[in-house]
């Protein structure tokens, strides 16, 4: 996870992409999910299944807001962003990899009824979708050189990322992982 988000935050700084930024800022939220999942081994920081919840819904509402902002920033000052054969790579990887990781993560969270765990798999579940629109955006970008479908894909994502997060704030699952 360290790695994509480092690796998708690059490639968006080098090709000034707001979708790959966005991507990245997925990448720090999933990470953030998981030091969630951490500190609950720990007796300092028990977790509740809300409470777990509520961080992820708050994560996912975050990342929203960052995305929103990226995108709309991008579009007002006309952003151009280039062609980013690693944030095509990155987010091929991230497409195939991490609905294998939301369905490991769900299925331990099931069986240890682990509430942190199972909103981890949520965060990683979102981040394929993020990962789908995402290689979109810039695939349209690279063939038809067309800057704004760059932000309009990142705008894409966020009703996706506001359901999640409302869903995971009640404790409801996206029943796609």
């Amino acid at each position: 996870m360290l790695a994509e988000c480092a690796g998708s935050l690059y490639a968006a700084a080098t090709a000034r992409s707001p979708v790959i930024a966005a991507f990245g800022s997925d990448s720090l939220i999933e990470l953030f999910s998981a030091t969630v999942v951490l500190l609950q081994f720990f007796p300092l920081f028990p977790f509740t299944q809300q409470q777990a919840n509520r961080a992820a819904g708050l994560l996912l509402f975050a990342l929203a807001g960052v995305v929103a902002v990226i995108a709309v920033v991008a579009l007002v000052l006309r952003a151009h962003p280039a062609t980013s054969l690693l944030g095509i790579g990155i987010t091929i990887a991230a497409l195939i990899g991490m609905p294998i990781l939301a369905w490991l993560k769900n299925r331990a969270a099931v069986r240890s009824h682990n509430p942190a765990l199972r909103a981890d798999a949520v965060q990683s579940a979102t981040c394929a979708y993020l990962a789908g629109i995402t290689l979109a955006g810039l695939a349209a970008n690279a063939a038809f050189g067309i800057a704004w479908l760059d932000s309009l894909a990142a705008l894409l994502a966020v009703p996706l990322l506001i359901k999640e997060a409302r869903g995971a704030w009640r404790g409801e699952t996206c029943g796609c992982c």
